[in-house]
């Protein structure tokens, strides 16, 4: 009887712990384990959207010359120096003229050598008129030979012939003269435009070789007017076109603010072929790029820089202006849903009261983050942007 009255009270006893436990294990499950999922919200706000295509560029000047030699010869005097600001016509260096003023020293005493011979030949051939004339006067009376009349007549046209010769002599010797005179003018160069020098490659004391091509000794550039020289990926040439409005900044360069400060212009050219690129593509005078690599486009326009602030070689990031929302309602894209077959339409989800209700909305100009919202939301209206899954515990905050 005992041992019965034992196993009657550890039934009662686990009848009592095992609901216990259970509950005990339905509350750990329900407060540590169980999935919650959490509906992630942003309200609808008003901002500004750009629909821009974004390149690197590198700026020049929109006008420059390079400067170069165009006799041989040593550099005697250099008048400028890097950065120095001149003026059309002003002197920039010297070359020894030497060896031109001895050319033309020698060109001038033969071609007054020519002439002498002229004046020397035509005395003759006026002798040989006068002959042939009293020859011929003889002649009518009877007094002389038909061979001394002959004669006569072919002196003098060989008189004239010698003449003639001289004169072609003179001539060339006139334009040789004339083209080592402006040799001789070479020596000294002079500015062809106004600007700044912004590089100087020569030195005082080097020798110039200009026998087979023009060495350039510095370059004067425009500094009030930069073009700005970008690459623009075959991806995105597409879309733009001459006219359209862009801008760019450099590193470095701030606003008063302390932003980064924002040049505009207006997009000039786009030129029609990649640059060529070295080995093949010279070689069969085609544009190409290397396999594997992105074509890049040239796309031009020109800025004023009045201050100064822009300078050669200076990097640019670029901004093409497609399109531009201003102060209007955004969505994030990556919330939005497109509606097949229906351009610029998209659905989205939105908490009201607790309850997530699906919209469609018209979206109007994109970037790559937000779109402008045209019809379907209002401001301030809660848009689900993601659901978010977690266990109960990873929510507990101690």
């Amino acid at each position: 009887m005992v041992g019965v009255k034992r196993t009657s009270r550890s039934l009662k006893r686990w009848s009592v712990v095992v609901p216990i436990l259970v509950v005990l294990a339905t509350l750990l499950w329900w407060g540590f384990f169980r999935t919650v999922e959490t509906i992630q919200t942003e309200p609808v706000r008003r901002g500004c959207i750009e629909n821009a295509v974004t390149a690197l560029g590198v700026l020049q000047p929109q006008r420059y010359v390079d400067v170069g030699a165009q006799v041989s010869g040593q550099i005697k005097h250099i008048a400028v120096k890097p950065g120095d600001k001149v003026t059309k016509g002003d002197l920039l260096l010297e070359i020894d003229p030497a060896i031109q003023q001895a050319t033309v020293q020698t060109n001038r005493a033969t071609l007054a050598s020519l002439r002498a011979q002229l004046a020397e030949q035509e005395a003759q051939r006026d002798l040989a008129r006068q002959q042939a004339e009293r020859q011929q006067q003889m002649a009518a009376e009877g007094s002389t030979k038909q061979e001394d009349v002959q004669t006569a007549q072919a002196n003098l046209r060989i008189a004239q012939a010698r003449i003639d010769s001289l004169k072609a002599q003179i001539e060339g010797a006139q334009s040789t003269l004339t083209g080592n005179e402006a040799l001789l003018g070479y020596t000294r160069i002079y500015a062809p435009i106004a600007g700044t020098v912004v590089t100087l490659d020569a030195r005082e004391g080097q020798t110039l070789n200009a026998t087979y091509q023009t060495p350039n000794v510095l370059r004067i550039a425009d500094l009030s007017r930069m073009t700005v020289w970008t690459e623009v990926s075959e991806a995105d040439v597409g879309r733009i076109r001459p006219g359209m409005p862009v801008y760019f900044t450099t590193l470095g360069l701030q606003d008063q603010d302390g932003s980064p400060r924002r040049w505009n212009g207006t997009l000039r050219q786009v030129l029609p072929a990649p640059p060529t690129t070295p080995g093949a593509a010279q070689a069969t005078g085609q544009n190409a790029a290397p396999a594997g690599k992105v074509v890049l486009y040239t796309a031009l326009f020109d800025v004023d820089n009045a201050d100064g602030a822009l300078m050669p070689q200076m990097s640019a990031q670029v901004f093409f202006v497609a399109a531009v929302a201003k102060d209007v309602l955004v969505a994030p894209l990556a919330a939005l849903e497109p509606v097949k077959g229906e351009a610029g339409r998209f659905t989205a989800r939105v908490q009201i009261d607790g309850e997530v209700r699906q919209r469609t909305l018209r979206i109007g100009v994109r970037d790559r983050l937000l779109g402008e919202v045209l019809e379907g939301l209002k401001e301030g209206e809660p848009l689900v942007i993601g659901t978010q899954r977690e266990q109960a515990s990873q929510r507990l905050r101690w």
